[in-house]
């Protein structure tokens, strides 16, 4: 079940995500999924300044940060190197024998062999989803299906809150539940309707067909799940 945060802790989050920090670091900090995060982020933000804020924080990303402090302390290390070189008096003679030429003879250079291990190109153990099984599902869940269509479809590159999932996995078809009604409801457009699904085991059962249509995920607000 979905780790439930205080009302201080959703505070605190959306505090600190309009400041810039980033999902996976608040998730990091109060021990729960991104997926949690965001469900609380777009519950009191709403869908469209929720991703405002997000797509701010990530043109920040990769952005090198200027250590002032570090800067002064260079100039000032400079300056004091300056000062020190007019208290040195280094003898004339010794002075001239210190040249490039002279310094570089004093190098020998060799070549390093090159490793020979065997190196596991094995594929990584995908970690980021739960198998079906292990999952405990609420009694009653929520559905966004199409009005026209079955299932409402969608890749998992998708949900931004899985972005750093490799690109074989982003491809992958899912489908995506929830256990607020309220919150399906705000996630549902005009061509679109809630689902209730009352029997959770439905999921278990036709696991195989859905894995025949090629949906091998349900994204849900704590888990992505594997069928």
């Amino acid at each position: 079940m979905p780790k439930r945060l205080t009302e201080e802790q959703k505070e605190e989050i959306l505090k600190s995500f309009k400041l810039g920090t980033a999902i996976n670091v608040l998730s990091q900090k109060y021990t729960c999924t991104n997926s949690t995060i965001i469900r609380n982020l777009k519950k009191n933000l709403g869908e469209l300044k929720f991703k405002e804020l997000f797509n701010k924080s990530k043109s920040l990303k990769g952005k090198p940060k200027t250590n002032e402090n570090q800067t002064i302390d260079f100039q000032k290390t400079n300056f004091d190197n300056k000062d020190s070189k007019k208290d040195i008096n280094i003898p004339k003679v010794v002075e001239e024998k210190i040249t490039a030429s002279n310094f570089a003879t004093n190098y020998s250079f060799f070549e390093i062999p090159p490793l020979d291990y065997e190196m596991d190109n094995t594929s990584r153990k995908e970690l980021s989803s739960v198998p079906i099984s292990e999952i405990d599902f609420p009694k009653v869940v929520y559905m966004i299906v199409h009005n026209k269509i079955e299932l409402e479809i969608k890749l998992l590159k998708d949900f931004p809150e899985w972005e750093f999932l490799p690109n074989d996995d982003l491809n992958r078809k899912t489908i995506q539940i929830f256990f607020d009604l309220n919150l399906a409801k705000r996630s549902c457009n005009k061509e679109q309707k809630v689902l209730k699904v009352p029997n959770t085991d439905v999921f278990r059962i036709a696991a195989p067909i859905l894995i025949a249509k090629g949906i091998s995920r349900i994204v849900c607000p704590e888990n992505l799940i594997a069928l």
